[in-house]
């Protein structure tokens, strides 16, 4: 990434709110998401889905039932009167496979779009996998691998590489489309999933790359696996698996009953008849392919269609720092401060100074614009609430440790003794947890300098000096701001990095 003028652009007045509705009609569900703007990372305000079953029987009969119109007409009306009621002018309405390939899925579309007042794409395959893989490329910007959505009807897959969208086919793979080619057997099932894989060229791009997992039934699984390992965070985003644990899951729920599944808390109980289904393909997906890792993208054909209508810029932008800079907009005393303290940590990072990765100080830059977002909380929660509204948040272009990293760096430097940290310690190395601390000591200095008000840090230089010293220049005008205080936190900064602090006055 091009560090010279980041965050320029970056406005500082707080986000406006301009939500943006989509409306997915899949096979199994009808979803309406709303969206608080068409931005880089967008934030989801609300979001329901109706299991209307559209897909159910296509297969077999080549239709839609009336069933499922019915109860799908009725959701895309309630749609229009939610996004009328939330203030949403742009609705974005898609159709997937149910209703591109049963024989009366035009006349259901044109029903549809009167139902819910505007129009609606009813997506061929590759383009189902291109919004899809879009996506994913938007929440995990480093993608490199295949992704996968698996919808009710069909497997989208998509070759992915340096952001760009290579090799992709659709495959009538759905949990529904299973569930009637089969006659609801898992056996007969596995029969036509293997089939199906060992005629599809695309897996031979896994071996040794990552598979991007999209879409409920998989959420599901991720949601399974974590609560068996007491995983500490709860966030289904960027969740990894190896591919043999990702087998090992897949092939326990493939065997359960849909009531067995409907007596799991982690399970969704509307998904407990396709769930078996979903966790064949995936288990018959890692036996045909080498990947290794399974990773889940909770971002997925909605996203991607959005991300697609993005300007340039905005598409490259950074998805990680836009989410921060968001949060320091909406929560910080001042997110001029935050950027003057990215500016201000600068001089302690880089050649001939601390070292530090690319990675790294996008992570030291994310943190610096959240490092003020917990002030209005009571003194003694400061520390808990920053922590769990960084380590929750729908925050994406971040691993889990990266986000753990982020919020305890915070937690930290509310609370400069803490080591708890709600259990997420155990997801950071030694390095890592070290670079957490460095980082909170050097907010701690910082703001009892400048008192989270801009224009005080770009007067005052932090700097490495000779003999081991670590130096923190004030001008003379800044006199009075040194103290107990001030000299204390230079110490502690200091000594995490093997220093002795020099307060200076003057030149």
């Amino acid at each position: 990434m091009n560090w010279e003028n980041w965050h320029k652009g970056f406005r500082t007045e707080p986000p406006k709110y301009r939500p943006v509705a989509v409306v997915d009609i899949g096979s199994n569900s009808v979803r309406l998401v709303v969206y608080d703007g068409l931005r880089r990372s967008p934030s989801p305000i609300f979001n329901e889905k109706i299991l209307c079953g559209l897909g159910r029987g296509v297969a077999t009969r080549g239709r839609l039932s009336e069933e499922g119109i019915a109860r799908a007409l009725a959701a895309l009306r309630r749609f229009r009167a939610l996004a009328r009621q939330i203030g949403a002018k742009h609705v974005h309405a898609v159709a997937t496979a149910a209703a591109r390939e049963a024989s009366n899925g035009l006349e259901f579309a044109a029903r549809a779009e009167k139902a819910l007042g505007c129009g609606i794409k009813v997506l061929t395959g590759k383009e189902e996998a291109r919004y899809a893989a879009l996506g994913v490329i938007a929440g995990i910007p480093a993608a490199d691998g295949v992704a996968g959505d698996l919808g009710g009807g069909s497997l989208e897959l998509i070759d992915i590489k340096d952001g760009k969208l290579r090799e992709g086919v659709t495959l009538p793979l759905g949990p529904l489309r299973l569930m009637d080619l089969s006659g609801g057997s898992i056996e007969k099932a596995r029969e036509i999933i293997d089939e199906t894989f060992a005629k599809t060229d695309i897996l031979r791009l896994l071996q040794g790359r990552t598979f991007y997992a999209v879409g409920g039934t998989w959420r599901n699984l991720a949601k399974l696996h974590m609560a068996q390992s007491h995983y500490p965070l709860h966030v289904l985003h960027c969740y990894c698996l190896s591919r043999q644990q990702a087998m090992s899951i897949a092939g326990l729920v493939a065997h359960l009953s849909p009531n067995s599944l409907r007596e799991i808390r982690e399970v969704s109980r509307s998904r407990s008849d396709t769930m078996p289904f979903g966790a064949l393909v995936l288990e018959r997906l890692l036996a045909h392919c080498q990947p290794s890792a399974v990773e889940i993208s909770v971002y997925g054909v909605r996203e991607g269609l959005l991300f697609s209508k993005l300007p340039g810029r905005k598409r490259n932008s950074d998805a990680l720092l836009s989410s921060c800079w968001d949060f320091a907009r909406r929560y910080a005393r001042s997110p001029e401060h935050e950027l003057e303290l990215c500016d201000w940590t600068d001089q302690l990072f880089g050649p001939a100074r601390l070292p530090e990765t690319d990675g790294q100080r996008r992570l030291r830059y994310a943190a610096c614009l959240l490092a003020d977002i917990g002030w209005r909380a009571h003194p003694d929660y400061r520390a808990e609430r920053s922590l769990s509204m960084i380590s929750q948040a729908a925050f994406v272009g971040i691993d889990h440790p990266g986000r753990v990293f982020l919020a305890l760096t915070v937690f930290y430097r509310y609370d400069g003794e803490g080591e708890d940290g709600d259990g997420l310690n155990r997801l950071l190395d030694d390095d890592a947890h070290q670079r957490a601390h460095l980082l909170a000591s050097i907010f701690r200095l910082a703001y009892s300098l400048s008192a989270a008000m801009p224009g005080m840090l770009p007067n005052i230089t932090l700097r490495l000096g000779d003999n081991k010293t670590l130096i923190l220049r004030l001008p003379r005008k800044l006199a009075d701001l040194a103290g107990e205080r001030v000299e204390k936190r230079l110490a502690a900064l200091a000594a995490e990095i093997g220093r002795t602090g020099k307060l200076v006055i003057g030149r």
